[in-house]
Protein backbone atom coordinates (compact mmCIF):
# COMPACT_ATOMS: atom_id res chain seq x y z
CA UNK A 1 0.00 0.00 0.00
CA UNK A 2 1.13 3.42 -1.17
CA UNK A 3 2.01 5.94 1.58
CA UNK A 4 -1.25 7.98 1.19
CA UNK A 5 -0.82 9.93 4.60
CA UNK A 6 -2.41 13.51 5.98
CA UNK A 7 -1.03 16.27 8.11
CA UNK A 8 -3.25 17.48 10.59
CA UNK A 9 -2.96 21.22 11.64
CA UNK A 10 -0.44 20.17 14.91
CA UNK A 11 1.72 18.84 12.01
CA UNK A 12 1.60 15.14 13.19
CA UNK A 13 0.10 12.44 10.42
CA UNK A 14 -2.84 10.49 10.28
CA UNK A 15 -1.88 6.67 9.45
CA UNK A 16 -4.06 6.26 6.22
CA UNK A 17 -6.61 2.87 7.49
CA UNK A 18 -7.28 -0.23 4.75
CA UNK A 19 -10.96 0.14 5.78
CA UNK A 20 -12.26 -1.73 2.42
CA UNK A 21 -12.99 -5.07 3.56
CA UNK A 22 -13.38 -7.99 0.57
CA UNK A 23 -13.44 -11.44 1.12
CA UNK A 24 -12.70 -11.79 4.36
CA UNK A 25 -9.68 -9.18 4.21
CA UNK A 26 -8.87 -5.19 4.74
CA UNK A 27 -7.67 -3.51 1.78
CA UNK A 28 -6.30 -0.55 0.45
CA UNK A 29 -8.28 0.96 -1.87
CA UNK A 30 -7.54 0.05 -5.78
CA UNK A 31 -6.41 3.96 -6.70
CA UNK A 32 -4.55 4.19 -3.19
CA UNK A 33 -7.20 7.11 -2.52
CA UNK A 34 -8.12 8.12 1.23
CA UNK A 35 -10.58 10.80 2.69
CA UNK A 36 -9.73 12.40 6.12
CA UNK A 37 -12.70 12.19 8.28
CA UNK A 38 -13.48 15.26 10.21
CA UNK A 39 -14.62 15.66 13.69
CA UNK A 40 -17.66 17.97 13.54
CA UNK A 41 -17.14 19.35 16.76
CA UNK A 42 -13.57 21.22 15.34
CA UNK A 43 -13.67 20.12 11.93
CA UNK A 44 -10.11 18.61 12.42
CA UNK A 45 -9.13 15.39 10.70
CA UNK A 46 -9.24 12.35 13.35
CA UNK A 47 -8.93 9.78 10.93
CA UNK A 48 -7.72 8.26 7.29
CA UNK A 49 -9.55 5.70 5.08
CA UNK A 50 -9.54 4.20 1.83
CA UNK A 51 -11.42 6.12 -0.51
CA UNK A 52 -12.93 3.26 -2.82
CA UNK A 53 -14.31 3.79 -6.95
CA UNK A 54 -16.19 1.10 -8.84
CA UNK A 55 -12.93 -1.01 -8.87
CA UNK A 56 -13.21 -1.32 -5.04
CA UNK A 57 -16.75 -2.09 -5.75
CA UNK A 58 -16.10 -4.40 -8.42
CA UNK A 59 -14.19 -7.02 -6.58
CA UNK A 60 -16.46 -6.81 -3.49
CA UNK A 61 -19.48 -7.33 -4.98
CA UNK A 62 -17.40 -10.70 -6.98
CA UNK A 63 -16.65 -11.69 -3.47
CA UNK A 64 -20.25 -11.84 -2.14
CA UNK A 65 -21.47 -13.18 -5.40
CA UNK A 66 -19.11 -16.11 -4.58
CA UNK A 67 -19.88 -16.48 -1.40
CA UNK A 68 -23.19 -16.53 -2.49
CA UNK A 69 -23.35 -19.00 -4.89
CA UNK A 70 -20.38 -21.43 -3.64
CA UNK A 71 -20.44 -20.43 -0.32
CA UNK A 72 -21.84 -22.25 3.21
CA UNK A 73 -24.28 -19.53 4.31
CA UNK A 74 -26.62 -19.16 2.52
CA UNK A 75 -27.66 -23.03 2.96
CA UNK A 76 -26.87 -22.62 6.78
CA UNK A 77 -29.48 -23.74 9.20
CA UNK A 78 -31.66 -20.94 10.69
CA UNK A 79 -30.41 -21.84 14.17
CA UNK A 80 -27.10 -21.72 13.47
CA UNK A 81 -27.76 -17.88 11.52
CA UNK A 82 -29.37 -17.12 14.53
CA UNK A 83 -26.57 -17.94 17.12
CA UNK A 84 -24.10 -15.84 15.03
CA UNK A 85 -26.50 -12.66 15.37
CA UNK A 86 -26.61 -13.09 18.76
CA UNK A 87 -22.66 -13.46 19.53
CA UNK A 88 -22.41 -10.57 17.16
CA UNK A 89 -24.97 -8.47 19.64
CA UNK A 90 -22.88 -9.40 22.69
CA UNK A 91 -19.73 -8.67 21.07
CA UNK A 92 -21.67 -5.20 20.61
CA UNK A 93 -22.96 -4.90 24.27
CA UNK A 94 -19.16 -5.87 25.31
CA UNK A 95 -17.82 -2.75 23.41
CA UNK A 96 -20.03 -0.44 23.98
CA UNK A 97 -18.45 2.60 25.50
CA UNK A 98 -16.01 2.64 22.98
CA UNK A 99 -18.11 2.64 20.03
CA UNK A 100 -20.49 5.17 21.44
CA UNK A 101 -17.58 6.93 21.63
CA UNK A 102 -16.63 6.46 18.26
CA UNK A 103 -20.14 7.07 16.74
CA UNK A 104 -20.33 10.14 19.05
CA UNK A 105 -16.88 11.72 17.25
CA UNK A 106 -17.87 10.45 14.19
CA UNK A 107 -21.22 11.81 13.78
CA UNK A 108 -21.15 14.64 16.53
CA UNK A 109 -23.91 13.34 18.23
CA UNK A 110 -23.30 13.03 22.42
CA UNK A 111 -21.69 10.06 23.64
CA UNK A 112 -24.92 9.36 25.58
CA UNK A 113 -26.65 9.40 21.95
CA UNK A 114 -24.07 6.95 20.84
CA UNK A 115 -24.09 4.73 23.37
CA UNK A 116 -28.37 4.64 23.24
CA UNK A 117 -27.44 3.82 19.43
CA UNK A 118 -25.02 0.77 20.55
CA UNK A 119 -27.76 -0.35 22.49
CA UNK A 120 -30.28 -0.32 19.77
CA UNK A 121 -27.75 -2.16 17.23
CA UNK A 122 -27.44 -5.11 19.52
CA UNK A 123 -31.34 -5.01 19.89
CA UNK A 124 -31.63 -5.03 16.09
CA UNK A 125 -28.91 -8.23 15.66
CA UNK A 126 -31.35 -10.10 18.75
CA UNK A 127 -34.83 -9.59 17.04
CA UNK A 128 -33.81 -10.75 14.01
CA UNK A 129 -31.94 -13.89 15.72
CA UNK A 130 -35.26 -14.88 17.38
CA UNK A 131 -37.33 -14.40 14.44
CA UNK A 132 -35.71 -16.31 11.81
CA UNK A 133 -34.69 -19.19 14.91
CA UNK A 134 -38.71 -19.45 15.62
CA UNK A 135 -40.32 -19.71 12.36
CA UNK A 136 -41.60 -22.95 10.87
CA UNK A 137 -39.49 -24.40 7.85
CA UNK A 138 -42.37 -23.72 5.44
CA UNK A 139 -46.42 -22.86 5.11
CA UNK A 140 -48.38 -25.91 4.12
CA UNK A 141 -51.01 -24.89 1.55
CA UNK A 142 -53.91 -26.85 1.54
CA UNK A 143 -53.99 -28.27 -2.44
CA UNK A 144 -57.60 -29.68 -1.60
CA UNK A 145 -56.37 -33.07 -2.42
CA UNK A 146 -54.27 -35.85 -0.19
CA UNK A 147 -52.23 -36.67 -4.03
CA UNK A 148 -50.72 -32.64 -3.16
CA UNK A 149 -47.66 -31.73 -0.90
CA UNK A 150 -47.45 -27.75 -1.57
CA UNK A 151 -45.35 -25.54 0.82
CA UNK A 152 -44.23 -21.92 0.41
CA UNK A 153 -40.94 -21.82 1.95
CA UNK A 154 -38.54 -18.29 2.04
CA UNK A 155 -35.07 -18.25 0.33
CA UNK A 156 -32.28 -15.50 0.33
CA UNK A 157 -32.27 -12.95 -2.14
CA UNK A 158 -28.99 -13.27 -2.94
CA UNK A 159 -26.48 -10.45 -3.05
CA UNK A 160 -27.41 -7.33 -1.49
CA UNK A 161 -25.81 -3.76 -1.44
CA UNK A 162 -26.75 -2.03 1.71
CA UNK A 163 -26.12 1.76 1.30
CA UNK A 164 -26.36 3.90 4.95
CA UNK A 165 -26.69 7.51 5.91
CA UNK A 166 -24.66 9.62 8.13
CA UNK A 167 -26.63 10.49 10.69
CA UNK A 168 -27.29 7.60 12.57
CA UNK A 169 -24.35 5.20 11.25
CA UNK A 170 -24.06 2.25 12.99
CA UNK A 171 -27.75 1.84 13.70
CA UNK A 172 -29.31 2.44 10.50
CA UNK A 173 -26.89 -0.19 9.25
CA UNK A 174 -27.65 -2.83 11.70
CA UNK A 175 -31.48 -2.80 10.60
CA UNK A 176 -30.38 -3.94 7.07
CA UNK A 177 -27.10 -6.27 7.93
CA UNK A 178 -28.65 -7.84 10.72
CA UNK A 179 -32.00 -9.09 8.35
CA UNK A 180 -30.22 -9.43 5.84
CA UNK A 181 -27.96 -12.31 7.54
CA UNK A 182 -30.55 -13.85 9.44
CA UNK A 183 -32.16 -14.03 5.84
CA UNK A 184 -28.83 -16.02 4.63
CA UNK A 185 -27.83 -13.19 1.92
CA UNK A 186 -24.29 -11.81 1.35
CA UNK A 187 -23.50 -8.80 0.92
CA UNK A 188 -21.54 -5.29 0.26
CA UNK A 189 -22.17 -2.61 2.52
CA UNK A 190 -21.63 1.19 1.57
CA UNK A 191 -21.49 4.03 4.96
CA UNK A 192 -21.23 7.63 4.49
CA UNK A 193 -18.06 8.58 3.26
CA UNK A 194 -18.41 10.93 6.45
CA UNK A 195 -19.09 8.48 9.33
CA UNK A 196 -17.49 5.39 8.07
CA UNK A 197 -15.98 4.19 10.97
CA UNK A 198 -18.02 2.26 13.48
CA UNK A 199 -19.76 0.32 10.15
CA UNK A 200 -15.79 -0.48 10.17
CA UNK A 201 -15.25 -1.82 13.33
CA UNK A 202 -18.66 -3.84 12.89
CA UNK A 203 -16.90 -6.07 10.16
CA UNK A 204 -14.23 -6.68 13.04
CA UNK A 205 -17.01 -7.87 15.08
CA UNK A 206 -18.68 -10.24 12.17
CA UNK A 207 -15.61 -12.32 11.96
CA UNK A 208 -15.23 -12.11 15.63
CA UNK A 209 -18.69 -13.77 15.83
CA UNK A 210 -16.92 -16.31 13.04
CA UNK A 211 -19.14 -15.01 9.86
CA UNK A 212 -17.64 -17.04 6.98
CA UNK A 213 -14.71 -14.81 4.35
CA UNK A 214 -16.84 -13.24 1.27
CA UNK A 215 -20.56 -13.06 3.13
CA UNK A 216 -20.24 -9.38 4.52
CA UNK A 217 -17.96 -7.02 2.33
CA UNK A 218 -17.33 -2.95 2.95
CA UNK A 219 -16.54 -0.10 0.69
CA UNK A 220 -15.74 2.89 1.83
CA UNK A 221 -15.86 5.89 -0.84
CA UNK A 222 -18.62 8.28 -2.07
CA UNK A 223 -22.15 8.00 -3.26
CA UNK A 224 -21.41 8.77 -6.91
CA UNK A 225 -19.14 6.10 -7.38
CA UNK A 226 -19.49 3.18 -5.17
CA UNK A 227 -23.29 3.37 -4.32
CA UNK A 228 -24.19 4.23 -8.05
CA UNK A 229 -22.39 1.24 -9.19
CA UNK A 230 -23.75 -1.18 -6.44
CA UNK A 231 -27.40 0.11 -7.58
CA UNK A 232 -26.57 -0.47 -11.15
CA UNK A 233 -24.35 -3.44 -10.79
CA UNK A 234 -25.87 -6.89 -12.49
CA UNK A 235 -24.49 -9.39 -10.46
CA UNK A 236 -26.34 -7.49 -6.78
CA UNK A 237 -29.77 -9.08 -6.47
CA UNK A 238 -31.18 -6.44 -3.64
CA UNK A 239 -30.49 -2.13 -3.21
CA UNK A 240 -31.22 -1.13 0.14
CA UNK A 241 -30.70 3.03 0.47
CA UNK A 242 -31.19 5.23 3.32
CA UNK A 243 -30.88 8.80 2.48
CA UNK A 244 -32.46 11.86 0.61
CA UNK A 245 -34.69 11.83 -1.34
CA UNK A 246 -32.73 13.14 -4.75
CA UNK A 247 -30.46 10.07 -4.06
CA UNK A 248 -32.81 7.86 -3.71
CA UNK A 249 -34.61 8.69 -6.81
CA UNK A 250 -30.98 8.02 -8.53
CA UNK A 251 -30.77 4.71 -7.04
CA UNK A 252 -34.49 3.27 -7.81
CA UNK A 253 -33.40 4.75 -11.47
CA UNK A 254 -29.97 2.75 -11.88
CA UNK A 255 -31.34 -0.26 -10.11
CA UNK A 256 -34.40 -0.26 -12.57
CA UNK A 257 -32.64 -1.89 -15.93
CA UNK A 258 -31.35 -4.87 -14.37
CA UNK A 259 -35.12 -5.62 -12.28
CA UNK A 260 -33.54 -6.32 -8.85
CA UNK A 261 -35.26 -5.49 -5.47
CA UNK A 262 -34.91 -1.82 -4.33
CA UNK A 263 -36.50 -0.69 -0.51
CA UNK A 264 -35.77 3.06 0.35
CA UNK A 265 -36.28 5.27 3.01
CA UNK A 266 -36.01 8.60 2.00
CA UNK A 267 -36.76 10.34 5.24
CA UNK A 268 -39.87 12.58 6.17
CA UNK A 269 -41.21 16.02 7.08
CA UNK A 270 -43.10 15.37 10.45
CA UNK A 271 -45.89 16.61 11.78
CA UNK A 272 -45.98 16.78 15.94
CA UNK A 273 -49.87 17.67 16.53
CA UNK A 274 -50.78 18.74 19.63
CA UNK A 275 -53.99 19.66 20.65
CA UNK A 276 -54.93 22.21 23.60
CA UNK A 277 -56.57 19.89 26.08
CA UNK A 278 -53.54 18.20 26.70
CA UNK A 279 -51.98 22.06 27.64
CA UNK A 280 -54.96 22.09 30.18
CA UNK A 281 -52.44 21.02 32.99
CA UNK A 282 -48.77 22.12 34.21
CA UNK A 283 -48.07 18.62 34.15
CA UNK A 284 -49.61 17.91 30.91
CA UNK A 285 -48.52 21.28 29.22
CA UNK A 286 -44.53 20.48 30.67
CA UNK A 287 -44.56 16.96 29.19
CA UNK A 288 -46.06 18.42 25.34
CA UNK A 289 -43.14 20.82 25.78
CA UNK A 290 -40.36 18.29 26.91
CA UNK A 291 -41.58 16.15 23.72
CA UNK A 292 -41.67 18.62 21.57
CA UNK A 293 -38.14 19.63 22.24
CA UNK A 294 -37.04 16.02 22.11
CA UNK A 295 -39.26 15.52 18.49
CA UNK A 296 -37.24 18.34 16.97
CA UNK A 297 -33.57 18.60 18.44
CA UNK A 298 -32.46 15.29 19.44
CA UNK A 299 -28.80 15.12 17.34
CA UNK A 300 -29.41 18.38 16.08
CA UNK A 301 -32.31 17.03 14.57
CA UNK A 302 -30.59 15.10 12.22
CA UNK A 303 -32.88 12.84 12.14
CA UNK A 304 -35.30 11.01 9.26
CA UNK A 305 -38.36 11.45 11.83
CA UNK A 306 -37.21 14.69 13.58
CA UNK A 307 -40.62 16.38 14.78
CA UNK A 308 -40.04 19.51 12.75
CA UNK A 309 -43.13 20.12 12.01
CA UNK A 310 -44.89 21.88 14.83
CA UNK A 311 -48.99 21.80 14.37
CA UNK A 312 -50.67 23.37 17.77
CA UNK A 313 -54.11 24.11 17.98
CA UNK A 314 -54.28 28.05 18.17
CA UNK A 315 -55.54 29.07 21.30
CA UNK A 316 -52.49 27.72 23.15
CA UNK A 317 -50.02 28.50 20.48
CA UNK A 318 -48.53 31.72 22.12
CA UNK A 319 -48.30 30.03 25.00
CA UNK A 320 -46.90 26.87 24.07
CA UNK A 321 -44.35 28.54 21.20
CA UNK A 322 -43.22 30.85 24.01
CA UNK A 323 -42.25 28.39 26.30
CA UNK A 324 -40.70 26.11 23.30
CA UNK A 325 -38.69 28.67 22.12
CA UNK A 326 -37.29 29.92 26.21
CA UNK A 327 -36.46 26.19 26.56
CA UNK A 328 -34.76 25.81 23.06
CA UNK A 329 -32.80 28.86 23.92
CA UNK A 330 -31.36 26.51 27.24
CA UNK A 331 -30.02 23.57 25.32
CA UNK A 332 -26.42 22.98 26.12
CA UNK A 333 -24.74 22.42 22.58
CA UNK A 334 -21.16 21.42 22.80
CA UNK A 335 -18.49 18.56 22.02
CA UNK A 336 -20.53 15.25 22.63
CA UNK A 337 -17.94 14.13 24.85
CA UNK A 338 -18.34 17.28 27.48
CA UNK A 339 -20.06 16.69 30.24
CA UNK A 340 -23.47 17.93 30.55
CA UNK A 341 -23.69 18.97 26.61
CA UNK A 342 -27.30 18.02 25.60
CA UNK A 343 -26.54 18.75 21.36
CA UNK A 344 -23.96 18.63 19.89
CA UNK A 345 -22.87 20.06 16.24
CA UNK A 346 -24.19 19.08 12.68
CA UNK A 347 -22.29 16.71 10.83
CA UNK A 348 -20.31 18.97 8.20
CA UNK A 349 -19.49 22.51 7.02
CA UNK A 350 -21.75 22.19 4.23
CA UNK A 351 -25.35 20.65 6.30
CA UNK A 352 -24.90 24.23 8.19
CA UNK A 353 -24.84 26.06 5.46
CA UNK A 354 -27.86 24.16 4.45
CA UNK A 355 -29.67 24.74 7.51
CA UNK A 356 -28.91 28.09 7.59
CA UNK A 357 -29.87 28.72 3.87
CA UNK A 358 -33.73 26.87 5.21
CA UNK A 359 -33.72 29.84 7.72
CA UNK A 360 -32.44 32.81 5.88
CA UNK A 361 -35.47 31.61 3.14
CA UNK A 362 -37.79 30.92 5.85
CA UNK A 363 -37.30 34.51 7.17
CA UNK A 364 -37.80 36.06 3.88
CA UNK A 365 -40.89 34.43 2.96
CA UNK A 366 -42.13 35.90 6.64
CA UNK A 367 -41.62 33.40 9.27
CA UNK A 368 -40.72 35.32 12.90
CA UNK A 369 -37.97 33.88 14.39
CA UNK A 370 -38.52 33.10 17.99
CA UNK A 371 -35.37 31.45 19.38
CA UNK A 372 -31.68 30.71 17.74
CA UNK A 373 -31.41 31.26 14.25
CA UNK A 374 -27.47 31.68 14.09
CA UNK A 375 -24.30 30.01 14.77
CA UNK A 376 -23.62 29.99 18.97
CA UNK A 377 -20.40 31.94 20.41
CA UNK A 378 -17.32 29.51 20.41
CA UNK A 379 -16.47 28.41 24.41
CA UNK A 380 -14.44 25.81 25.91
CA UNK A 381 -17.00 22.91 24.66
CA UNK A 382 -17.79 24.68 21.51
CA UNK A 383 -14.38 25.37 19.43
CA UNK A 384 -14.42 27.70 16.64
CA UNK A 385 -14.28 25.05 14.10
CA UNK A 386 -17.26 23.53 15.03
CA UNK A 387 -20.33 23.09 12.85
CA UNK A 388 -23.01 24.03 15.71
CA UNK A 389 -25.91 26.06 15.02
CA UNK A 390 -28.22 27.06 17.95
CA UNK A 391 -32.01 25.28 17.88
CA UNK A 392 -34.48 27.26 16.16
CA UNK A 393 -38.26 27.77 16.66
CA UNK A 394 -39.71 29.36 13.73
CA UNK A 395 -43.53 31.09 14.20
CA UNK A 396 -45.79 32.24 11.87
CA UNK A 397 -45.08 29.82 9.31
CA UNK A 398 -47.52 28.17 6.24
CA UNK A 399 -47.34 25.44 3.72
CA UNK A 400 -45.95 27.13 0.74
CA UNK A 401 -42.65 27.53 2.68
CA UNK A 402 -39.60 25.98 1.78
CA UNK A 403 -38.44 25.06 4.96
CA UNK A 404 -42.16 23.62 5.63
CA UNK A 405 -42.20 21.55 2.55
CA UNK A 406 -38.74 20.19 2.09
CA UNK A 407 -36.16 18.30 4.76
CA UNK A 408 -34.60 20.49 6.47
CA UNK A 409 -32.52 18.10 8.81
CA UNK A 410 -31.30 20.32 11.21
CA UNK A 411 -32.21 22.15 14.57
CA UNK A 412 -35.23 23.75 13.29
CA UNK A 413 -38.69 23.37 14.18
CA UNK A 414 -41.55 25.43 12.38
CA UNK A 415 -44.98 25.94 13.87
CA UNK A 416 -48.49 26.57 12.46
CA UNK A 417 -51.71 26.44 13.35
CA UNK A 418 -55.20 24.85 13.10
CA UNK A 419 -58.40 25.15 15.04
CA UNK A 420 -60.42 22.22 14.10
CA UNK A 421 -59.51 18.44 14.57
CA UNK A 422 -60.04 18.50 10.71
CA UNK A 423 -57.81 21.49 9.94
CA UNK A 424 -55.36 19.70 11.91
CA UNK A 425 -55.34 16.65 10.03
CA UNK A 426 -55.19 18.37 6.56
CA UNK A 427 -52.01 20.20 7.28
CA UNK A 428 -50.57 16.65 8.82
CA UNK A 429 -51.18 15.06 5.52
CA UNK A 430 -50.34 18.01 3.54
CA UNK A 431 -46.79 16.81 2.52
CA UNK A 432 -45.16 14.82 -0.01
CA UNK A 433 -43.63 12.81 2.62
CA UNK A 434 -45.24 10.13 5.34
CA UNK A 435 -42.63 8.70 7.73
CA UNK A 436 -43.90 9.59 10.73
CA UNK A 437 -46.27 12.01 13.21
CA UNK A 438 -47.42 12.37 16.29
CA UNK A 439 -51.30 13.53 17.87
CA UNK A 440 -51.05 14.97 21.40
CA UNK A 441 -54.95 14.89 23.42
CA UNK A 442 -56.07 14.05 26.35
CA UNK A 443 -59.41 12.70 24.28
CA UNK A 444 -58.56 8.99 23.62
CA UNK A 445 -61.10 9.59 21.03
CA UNK A 446 -59.39 12.01 19.08
CA UNK A 447 -56.36 10.40 19.36
CA UNK A 448 -57.55 7.19 17.60
CA UNK A 449 -59.58 9.47 15.18
CA UNK A 450 -56.34 11.28 14.31
CA UNK A 451 -53.94 8.58 14.00
CA UNK A 452 -56.35 6.55 11.75
CA UNK A 453 -56.15 9.50 9.16
CA UNK A 454 -52.74 10.47 9.44
CA UNK A 455 -51.24 9.16 6.42
CA UNK A 456 -47.97 8.45 7.80
CA UNK A 457 -45.79 5.11 8.57
CA UNK A 458 -45.69 5.50 12.43
CA UNK A 459 -47.93 7.44 14.37
CA UNK A 460 -47.12 8.06 17.84
CA UNK A 461 -49.71 9.25 20.37
CA UNK A 462 -48.56 11.26 23.24
CA UNK A 463 -45.31 10.44 22.53
CA UNK A 464 -42.67 11.00 19.81
CA UNK A 465 -39.39 8.71 18.40
CA UNK A 466 -39.70 5.37 19.98
CA UNK A 467 -40.06 2.49 17.94
CA UNK A 468 -39.38 -1.59 18.53
CA UNK A 469 -37.57 -3.23 16.27
CA UNK A 470 -40.72 -6.06 16.36
CA UNK A 471 -42.67 -3.19 14.46
CA UNK A 472 -42.02 -1.90 10.93
CA UNK A 473 -40.29 0.97 10.05
CA UNK A 474 -41.27 3.23 6.53
CA UNK A 475 -43.15 5.56 4.93
CA UNK A 476 -46.03 6.53 2.76
CA UNK A 477 -45.32 8.99 -0.31
CA UNK A 478 -42.09 10.16 -1.00
CA UNK A 479 -40.44 8.59 2.11
CA UNK A 480 -39.98 5.31 0.07
CA UNK A 481 -41.02 2.31 -0.44
CA UNK A 482 -40.32 -1.37 1.55
CA UNK A 483 -40.30 -1.36 5.37
CA UNK A 484 -37.50 -1.79 7.70
CA UNK A 485 -37.33 -3.67 11.22
CA UNK A 486 -40.66 -6.32 12.12
CA UNK A 487 -41.69 -9.46 10.16
CA UNK A 488 -41.38 -7.26 6.97
CA UNK A 489 -37.73 -6.26 7.47
CA UNK A 490 -36.76 -10.04 7.17
CA UNK A 491 -38.59 -10.38 4.65
CA UNK A 492 -37.43 -7.51 2.71
CA UNK A 493 -34.40 -9.81 1.91
CA UNK A 494 -36.22 -12.80 0.97
CA UNK A 495 -37.57 -14.90 -2.03
CA UNK A 496 -40.97 -16.05 -1.96
CA UNK A 497 -40.95 -19.57 -3.48
CA UNK A 498 -43.77 -22.26 -3.74
CA UNK A 499 -42.94 -26.12 -3.85
CA UNK A 500 -45.76 -28.04 -5.26
CA UNK A 501 -45.47 -31.79 -4.94
CA UNK A 502 -47.86 -34.45 -7.18
CA UNK A 503 -48.03 -37.65 -4.62
CA UNK A 504 -49.74 -39.44 -6.89
CA UNK A 505 -48.92 -38.41 -10.79
CA UNK A 506 -51.26 -39.78 -13.62
CA UNK A 507 -51.64 -38.58 -17.53
CA UNK A 508 -53.24 -35.38 -17.81
CA UNK A 509 -54.86 -36.52 -21.14
CA UNK A 510 -55.00 -33.07 -22.29
CA UNK A 511 -54.18 -34.26 -25.73
CA UNK A 512 -55.72 -36.88 -27.12
CA UNK A 513 -52.60 -38.28 -29.67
Amino acid sequence: MADSRADTPDGTRLPARATIHVDGEWRAAVSGGTREILDPADALPFALVAEGDEKDTDLAVAAARRAFDEGDWPRTPAAERAALLRRTADLLTRDRESLGLLESQDAGKTVEEGRVDIDCVADAFRYFADLVAAEAPGRVVDAGTADVHSVVVHEPVGVCALITPWNYPLLQASWKIAPALAAGNTFVVKPSEITPLTTVALLDLLTEAGLPAGVANLVTGPGGSVGARLAEHPDVDLVSFTGGLASGTKVAQAAAPSVKKVALELGGKNPNVVFADVCSTDEDFDTAVDQALNAAFIHSGQVCSAGARLIVEESVRERFVTELARRAALIRLGRGTADGVECGPLVSAQQREKVEAYVASALAEGAVLRSGGKRPDPSADRPEGGYFYEPTVLDECHREMRVVREEVFGPVVTVETFRTEDEAVALANDTEYGLAGAVWTTDAGRARRVAGRLRHGTVWINDFHPYLPQAEWGGFGKSGVGRELGPTGLAEYRETKHIYQNLSPKPVRWFKS
